[in-house]
């Protein structure tokens, strides 16, 4: 699955960048509050509009504080999977039982620095594990490969039925990087710059997801 994350699209332009990217399986939608991260992007009105716009299902990546408190309203508005992070959630079992009672998947995302196995248990609740590649607040930023070991880890537990979820990576993932991504056990690819920077976006996607489909 590729997800272009719009934070690399142009922004007066939304409505066309979704339409460029016809194939995709998901759009990434980055939602940063300036206080979990140390940037600013859009939010629930945007993620509104995009619904609007768009059949592809909707990915929301909250990289915001207090998710216990507005993951729900994205949820209700229509996205399809809605991603939390477990360094901001105060209860995030709880979280993730909401959301789907709201009408989306859950997600649940760590940051590079973040270990996956106090979170198992935790996991068992979620539909979807975004592994972070990059520190969250920005994009444009390189791989971090060392990540792949909890992308593997991960790929494992679902693989021996410990976890029913989706292994979703974000950060970096590019034409250099999707296919290790992908050999590590990655279901879903977020992909920015890679997409959106290209001369034709809707070939990019098509071509990372031969890329990966090649790898695994």
């Amino acid at each position: 699955m590729i997800a272009p994350s719009i934070l690399s699209a142009d922004f007066a332009r939304l409505a066309d960048e979704l339409a460029a990217v016809p194939t995709s399986d998901w759009i990434h939608v980055d939602v940063m509050d300036n206080h979990f991260v140390p940037n600013l992007t859009l939010g629930l009105p945007v993620v509104k509009s995009l619904l609007e716009v768009t059949d592809i299902p909707i990915d929301c990546h909250l990289m915001i504080e207090d998710p216990d408190r507005w993951a729900i309203g994205y949820a209700e508005a229509g996205a399809y999977n809605v991603t939390v992070h477990v360094e901001a959630a105060n209860d995030p079992i709880a979280l993730a039982k909401n959301l789907r009672a709201a009408g989306s998947k859950a997600g649940l995302s760590i940051k590079p620095g973040t270990p996956l196995e106090p979170y198992v248990e935790v996991l068992k609740h979620y539909d979807t594990l975004l592994v972070m590649s990059v520190e969250p607040g920005f994009g444009g930023q390189s791989f971090m490969a060392d990540v792949l070991d909890k992308v593997r880890q991960a790929r494992h537990l679902v693989d021996t039925g410990h976890l029913k979820l989706l292994v979703e990576i974000d950060g970096g993932i590019n034409a250099d990087t999707i296919e290790q991504a992908a050999q590590a056990g990655v279901d879903c690819f977020v992909a920015g710059s890679a997409v959106y920077d290209a001369a034709d976006p809707g070939k990019a996607v098509e071509a990372l997801r031969a890329q990966a489909a090649g790898a695994r």
